[in-house]
């Protein structure tokens, strides 16, 4: 894990690595997880996993106390009850090529793939085409229309689904996408003057002040949606250690659970006899 994704490569605010474990104890089944919930860790006690595995931090922000009365510390003391270890690899996966952006433009067989944007010249991450995002393009050039339905038929089904943002006949051949939460690179999309970004999370005004500045048409997916391809890639890495069974999670994390399209606009004039 580590060679592939050095914790040096992470953001300053991230906590990545090692959580919880005793570092000599044996690991023969891992279970690969966007989020560590309590239903990803009923998953891996099912399984009969010795390590978790996780692209989000259970522990981001400090804490005063992991009693089993709090919802992380639920977690905490279940894991360690159970000898279950958990790692985190988070935005050094982000950053990382191959690394989460990279699963995600496979779905969508991007080529001549270029970070969306780079780390900064002189930390640990910069260099040999790592960086957050990435860019390509399209096997063949889609609507903006046809591009929101393709996603929603190649990437993980979610309640959330896929929406779009944009003139819907506007074709788009260079696509830019951002595993997990994007907006923040809303303006190195349009400085790379790409057709659309694909990101999850984005948010009403920064999304419209985008596109009132012409900017990129926005996809916008469920966050668990655009960073469970990588778990494929992750369990590939992980199957290279000899004797390690590795199991990939598809229990689908994202919060939003339902989902209700508006109806149909009929634009016939009413009936107004009776």
């Amino acid at each position: 894990m580590e060679r592939r994704y050095p914790p040096v490569w992470a953001q300053e605010w991230d906590r990545v690595g090692l959580v919880l474990g005793e570092p000599a104890a044996l690991v023969r089944r891992v279970l690969c997880v966007v989020d560590v919930v309590p239903e990803t860790v009923a998953e891996a006690l099912a399984v009969g996993a010795d390590m978790i595995v996780s692209h989000h931090p259970l522990l981001l922000r400090g804490v005063s106390s992991v009693a089993p009365t709090t919802f992380k510390g639920r977690i905490v003391h279940q894991l360690i009850r159970a000898g279950v270890a958990l790692y985190v690899a988070h935005t050094n996966a982000d950053v990382a090529s191959p690394g989460v952006s990279d699963a995600l433009a496979a779905r969508f067989g991007l080529t001549g793939l270029r970070p969306l944007q780079q780390p900064a010249p002189g930390s640990p991450a910069y260099g040999d085409d790592r960086g957050f995002g990435r860019i390509g393009e399209l096997p063949r050039p889609m609507t903006l229309a046809e591009l929101t339905g393709h996603a929603a038929a190649v990437l993980p089904v979610t309640s959330w689904g896929v929406r779009a943002a944009g003139d819907p006949g506007r074709m788009v051949r260079t696509l830019a996408v951002s595993g997990g939460s994007g907006d923040s690179f809303l303006g190195a999309a349009t400085a790379a003057g790409v057709d659309a970004f694909l990101t999850a999370d984005l948010r009403h005004h920064p999304a419209g002040e985008h596109l009132a500045a012409d900017g990129p048409a926005l996809i916008d997916a469920a966050h668990w949606a655009t960073e469970r391809p990588w778990l494929d890639d992750l369990a590939a890495l992980l199957r290279e250690a000899p004797g390690v069974e590795t199991l990939v999670s598809d229990l689908d994390t994202d919060p939003w659970t339902v989902h209700a399209a508006a109806p149909a606009v009929d634009d016939k004039e009413p009936d107004r006899e009776g």
